[in-house]
């Protein structure tokens, strides 16, 4: 099979034992890669019920076809386990140097069950899996343990750590990795607390094997073909990075600022793209050999902060711990997403949690005394310390670490209204208000509150009827069998939608038929996204999930946008309702949104 490995490592942290089990090419068609890949692992071999912390939990780490090939954005690997934090499926794609040196071991996915019985870190190469002692490398950063692990392993190796979050299992632990200073963060879901709940501080891989296409020819013309769009589509981000999007949101009135009060920041001009290129750029970044450069390096020249280097905060990350906290200090954000990073922690997670416990203060509703340093709206000393105190469950810290919908229903019984999450996970700066897109996409997605199952990026185009319900429905189950298809490659969603297309085209066709030597249509494509949608589907209804749990946050659906450009606009309980009902019929999902047999049987899954 051109493209693949070829090969399955099944690691036992338990007995530190491994086997290698052979990927039929048939699984390949069907599922393609990445998270694919792993939501058939997961699905076969973590019991229903499992305690996410549980030796039985597994991860997965896998990548797809186009991984360590010429197509831009290539590097990304999907790592996928049941989260702490929603109890579901979760999977979520990095990049940086470790996505193609994975692939280089002639692993297509490695998966990891039991517990360690000491801090320790695996050893992926083309020859296995060894499992060794790290007991110096537990309480470390994951800057410092990557860097320890590539003196101890060698240049040609590449890790992904956990930090002190994920040893103390916060419910949204991240790892992140390390390659010529590009961060490549793994960031939600809390699978790096899973890794902790293991004893494993980290993945190590190392390997030379070549990934061989079956038409280089063709995958070159393609590449060519889609080389001005993507330089075109990506100027924004090559110049910016991710926060060129403060701007224009916050425009159409679509940026949550106080943990929803409003959806405009009046100080969204301070902590912008612009602003931020204008006062903190010092280089450019860039996962292996992609032309878009969206990384940046920032550093902080004067001031209380000066001499400070750290890695650009996304603009997930400020708005979720700006706007959504009150917070215009854009050196704040510098500081707190670096120490996230070093820490192992989620930002839009903790941002969401932490605008909560703002406005809880407020009400009356938490004390000042049990946060036990001073914050509220605004205050970002604050809230850098109580980053520090939840990383390590310090003080009010270890509430903190449960992430915003289990701490609000320990505060008082009305509570999780204040919350701004689905299914558990918290929702990230594209309205849910703002965007009826993503009114319908958020409530169905397999992770919950993500962006990256129903895609924003089309919603924002001109023309684009942002308002109105009724093709919706259609357009999230598009953009989700479009997001599972780039996540099986494993694509970069930047040069993806930039590139090759905001849906599945004939441009994928091409991509998947050079690299494979498969004869496939945009049509099988198609179903391969919708076949691993069902999957990860087929996974939450074993854990309880249904219609009830399709459901939007309280604010969402009861208090509309107070003022700016989207005033008026809620996903009120009946809107959603009727839209729930048209997609489970174009999902062939029954009234409760399970998957029926029926449909099962056409896209090839069993139950």
């Amino acid at each position: 099979m051109k493209g693949y490995g070829g090969r399955v490592l099944l690691v036992d942290l338990t007995t530190g034992t491994s086997r290698v089990q052979a990927l039929d090419e048939g699984t390949a068609r069907r599922l393609l890669g990445g998270n694919g890949f792993a939501a058939r692992l997961l699905y076969d071999r973590v019991p229903p019920q499992t305690d996410p912390f549980a030796p039985a939990n597994a991860v997965v780490f896998s990548v797809g076809p186009i991984t360590d090939t010429t197509v831009p954005g290539n590097s990304r690997a999907c790592v996928a386990s049941k989260s702490p934090l929603t109890g579901l499926f979760f999977d979520s794609t990095f990049g940086g140097r470790f996505p193609a040196t994975l692939k280089r071991t002639g692993f297509d996915a490695v998966l990891i069950t039991g517990c360690a019985a000491a801090p320790s870190y695996l050893s992926v190469t083309e020859a296995g899996a060894e499992v060794k002692p790290a007991p110096e490398l537990w309480g470390t950063t994951t800057r410092d343990a990557v860097n320890a692990l590539a003196a101890a392993e060698g240049a040609d190796a590449d890790a992904i750590a956990i930090g002190p979050a994920g040893e103390h299992r916060v419910r949204f632990a991240a790892m992140a990795h390390y390659w010529k200073n590009r961060e490549g963060v793994s960031g939600r879901g809390g699978i790096g607390a899973v890794l902790g709940s293991k004893n494993l501080k980290a993945v190590v891989v190392k390997g030379a094997r070549k990934t061989e296409v079956a038409d280089a020819a063709a995958l070159k013309a393609l590449i060519e073909e889609t080389r001005e769009p993507l330089k075109t589509g990506t100027r924004a981000l090559t110049t910016f990075g991710t926060p060129f999007l403060v701007g224009p949101i916050n425009a159409l009135g679509g940026l949550g600022a106080y943990n929803l009060r409003q959806e405009t920041f009046a100080e969204a001009r301070a902590v912008g793209g612009e602003a931020m290129k204008l006062y903190y750029h010092d280089r450019d970044t860039t996962c292996l050999k992609c032309p878009v450069a969206c990384g940046k390096q920032y550093a902080i020249a004067s001031g209380e902060f000066a001499g400070t280097k750290a890695k650009m905060p996304e603009y997930e990350t400020i708005f979720a711990l700006g706007p959504m906290l009150g917070i215009s200090n854009p050196e704040a954000l510098i500081l707190a997403n670096d120490l996230c990073d070093r820490l192992g922690m989620d930002t839009i997670s903790l941002g969401v949690t932490l605008a909560f416990v703002a406005e809880a203060l407020e009400r009356g509703w938490l004390d000042k005394n049990e946060v036990g340093v001073p914050f509220g709206w605004g205050d970002w000393r604050g809230m850098l310390r109580l980053v520090e105190m939840t990383a390590r469950r310090e003080g009010f810290g270890a509430r903190l670490a449960e992430g915003a919908w289990r701490l609000a229903a320990s505060v008082h019984p009305e509570a999780t209204k204040l919350v701004y999450a689905v299914k558990g996970l918290e929702l990230p700066a594209h309205s849910a208000r703002a965007l009826k897109g993503l009114s319908i996409g958020y409530a169905t997605a397999t992770r919950g509150g993500s962006h990256h199952d129903t895609r924003p990026t089309p919603q924002y185009a001109q023309g684009f009827d942002r308002r109105s319900t009724p093709d919706k429905p259609a357009f999230a189950v598009r953009s989700q069998n479009f997001t599972a298809l780039g996540d099986s490659l494993v694509l970069c969603r930047f040069t993806s939608e930039r590139g090759f297309g905001l849906f599945i085209g004939e441009p994928y066709a091409t991509m998947v038929r050079a690299v494979t030597g498969w004869d496939v249509t945009v049509e099988d494509l198609e179903r391969v996204g919708e076949r691993i949608i069902n999957l990860e589907r087929l996974f939450n209804v074993r854990e309880g999930v249904r219609r009830a749990q399709d459901v939007l946050p309280w604010k969402v659906m009861h208090e509309p946008i107070p003022d700016g450009p989207s005033a008026g606009m809620h996903c009120p309980p009946a809107e959603l309702s009727a839209m729930l009902d048209e997609y489970y019929a174009l999902r062939g999902w029954d009234a409760e949104g399970v998957p029926t047999a029926g449909r099962l049987a056409a896209l090839g899954l069993r139950a």
